[in-house]
């Protein structure tokens, strides 16, 4: 007895090698982005744009970054892009972005958080404080507003998409980050457990940077302190904003197949450092 959930007809086609790559799969839907006006994140909210998905832009202090990246890519179009001032380690302003977000259509489709503080506090100076607003920033935030998110979804029965950034420090043990790593490996671990728990409707995936030459890692590229990466071979070339782009653009995909994976993009560094 064949399998009720098989389509004879894309079976048939397949034998053609007629395959599905729907364009435009992202046009019209809404996606938040906290921290989309950073670094990696306006890669992301700019390839985002360009297929026309209409996308919310939260940010806390840096308003005149914000809007200029707003008022850039709505002139290019497709897509839509709003900017919404919002600290999302407060609950009244994760509930104002999500209500921004969800005013556009009734209905918010993907979440892509690219909020984090790394936190640069040496072991020997770390204390209660510090350790605390590091686990506010990289942990309990970004979870909040997942939850937020994933239950707005829930409510609404969209099969949508949470993707949340981490970092390589998260993934494989970098001395000297146990302010950063920690909580960011918490982070990830949170991640697999919502996609265990929503799935399969919401799908939810982590992308773990590396050394990249934007936002937080970019003053230690400049300063040449990554140098020996490239100069031995550990890297072929430090990593660019366009290279997580692409992968949050994977997992953002409305017939994804992926939930409660950890995409490490790095150029190898945590396989082949030291």
């Amino acid at each position: 007895m064949p399998s009720e959930f098989l389509d004879s007809h894309k079976l048939e086609r397949q034998k053609r090698f007629e395959f599905d790559f729907p364009p435009g799969s992202l046009e019209g839907r809404v996606i938040l982005a906290p921290g989309g006006s950073g670094g990696l994140g306006a890669a992301t909210v700019a390839l985002l744009a360009s297929e026309g998905a209409q996308v919310v832009v939260g940010y806390r202090n840096n308003q005149e970054r914000a809007e200029k990246l707003t008022e850039t890519l709505n002139s290019r179009g497709p897509g839509k892009v709003l900017c919404v001032q919002a600290d999302i380690a407060k609950d009244p302003d994760r509930k104002r972005l999500v209500e921004a977000a969800a005013g556009l259509t009734g209905e918010i489709y993907g979440l892509a958080n690219f909020v984090g503080d790394p936190g640069r506090v040496k072991l020997k100076d770390l204390d209660e404080a510090a350790l605390n607003d590091s686990l506010t920033a990289n942990y309990a935030a970004p979870l909040l507003l997942a939850r937020d998110v994933g239950l707005h979804m829930q409510e609404k029965e969209v099969s949508g998409s949470i993707v949340f950034l981490s970092t390589m420090q998260a993934v494989a043990p970098f001395e000297g980050s146990i302010n950063y790593g920690v909580p960011k490996a918490a982070l990830t671990h949170a991640a697999l457990i919502l996609a265990k728990q929503w799935g399969p409707a919401l799908r939810v995936n982590v992308v773990a940077p590396g050394v990249n030459a934007a936002g937080m890692a970019l003053q230690s590229i400049e300063s040449g302190k990554y140098d020996r990466f490239v100069s031995e071979g550990i890297v072929p070339r430090f990593g660019r904003p366009e290279d997580v782009a692409r992968v949050v653009r994977l997992l953002l995909e409305p017939d994804n197949y992926l939930t409660g994976q950890v995409i490490t993009v790095d150029g190898g560094l945590t396989l082949r450092r030291g």
